[in-house]
Formats: C-alpha cells, sequence, structure tokens
C-alpha cells in the first residue's frame, strides 16, 4: 500500500514530468528512489508525496498501461 509521506527524499532524487504531459499542469511528477518510486502533483510540488515501494510501483505500472 502506497503511503503519503513529507518525510524528505534522497536529494539524489529527481522528479520528473512524462514528455506526453500538456502544458495545462493537471499532471504529476515521478522520482525514482532506492525504496522504489514517489509521485507528486505538479500544481503542489510542496504538499507531500505518495510513496510506492518497487512491487506496488510494478503493480501500479500495469493497470494503468492496460
Amino acid at each position: 500500500m502506497s503511503t503519503r509521506t513529507s518525510d524528505r527524499l534522497p536529494p539524489s532524487s529527481v522528479f520528473r514530468k512524462s514528455s506526453y504531459s500538456g502544458t495545462s499542469g493537471n499532471c504529476v511528477e515521478v522520482a525514482i528512489t532506492p525504496e522504489g518510486s514517489a509521485v507528486r502533483d505538479t500544481r503542489n510540488r510542496e504538499v507531500e508525496h505518495l510513496a510506492f515501494d518497487r512491487s506496488e510501483w510494478c503493480v501500479l505500472l500495469l493497470a494503468v498501461s492496460h
């Protein structure tokens, strides 16, 4: 289960936005972390991110790609 966290991410974590994102700003950004991945709202970057471990991230990607 993903967790919502205000914990600081490792300094090496870099959030990126998909090249498929439009200019409306209605998208999310993803950072790869040592534990898995983190997701945040592009419009609210200062708000907490959602953290996923590796297995959760794989399940999420499979679910949204079908």
